[in-house]
């Protein structure tokens, strides 16, 4: 998204068209977070992170292999072969499967997975990791993909997968979970369960009957 505009200047488009292209996908991006806002309640949070992973993960394959058939190991593009509008086609599917899921969720399911005694400093942790880790990434983008080309695209994607097997494993269900009772989802996850007493549990309970 940072550098939309260089990346499709570097697949062949022409100035105007490279910004037409990064608009597109801005609003791309725009649209499909209203996805997002209309479906997270009705198909759960983990539905949404689960099929936008696989989205963007074919999308990544897909586009690091258009690249590496347009440019190979030699950085010589042949943009006489069309691919450079498809990429931008499966950027758009790829920026649209973010929106809708891992982009606004990243925001949402933090908020509401810290119990209310913690809320504020592991809000407050979750934004400076997203914040650090998105300072990262936009200073070595570049560098990353001169060196490493295409296989950038399979770098990321190698990361998608772990995202997606770790919310299919250790993210429980939020959807419809009072704040005062996301205790008893972590007690009752396979693998936090074990690290939450039932005397954690009671005290909860006692909070909310007070309350």
């Amino acid at each position: 998204m940072f550098y939309a505009p260089v990346l499709f200047k570097t697949i062949g488009f022409e100035d105007d068209a490279s910004l037409m292209s990064a608009v597109i996908t801005g609003l791309v991006n725009v649209f499909a977070t209203y996805v997002s806002i209309v479906t997270v309640d009705r198909f759960g949070r983990k539905m949404l992170f689960l099929q936008g992973g696989i989205q963007m993960l074919i999308c990544q394959i897909v586009v690091g292999t258009m690249i590496a058939i347009m440019f190979g190991t030699s950085g010589a593009a042949d943009v006489s072969m069309g691919y450079a509008p498809w990429v931008v086609v499966f950027i758009c599917i790829y920026v649209a499967g973010f929106a809708w899921s891992w982009g606004p969720l990243g925001w949402l399911v933090p908020s509401e997975i810290f119990s209310l005694e913690i809320r504020s400093a592991g809000q407050s942790i979750t934004v400076s990791v997203n914040m650090f880790f998105t300072f990262i990434i936009g200073q070595i983008f570049l560098t990353m993909l001169c060196h490493m080309k295409f296989g950038l695209f399979y770098f990321f994607g190698g990361w998608v997968v772990i995202m997606t097997i770790f919310i299919a494993l250790f993210l429980p269900e939020t959807k419809n979970v009072p704040i005062e009772e996301m205790i008893l989802v972590w007690k009752r996850h396979w693998f936090w369960g074990k690290f939450i007493s039932d005397d954690d549990v009671h005290v909860a309970n006692d909070m909310v009957t007070i309350a």
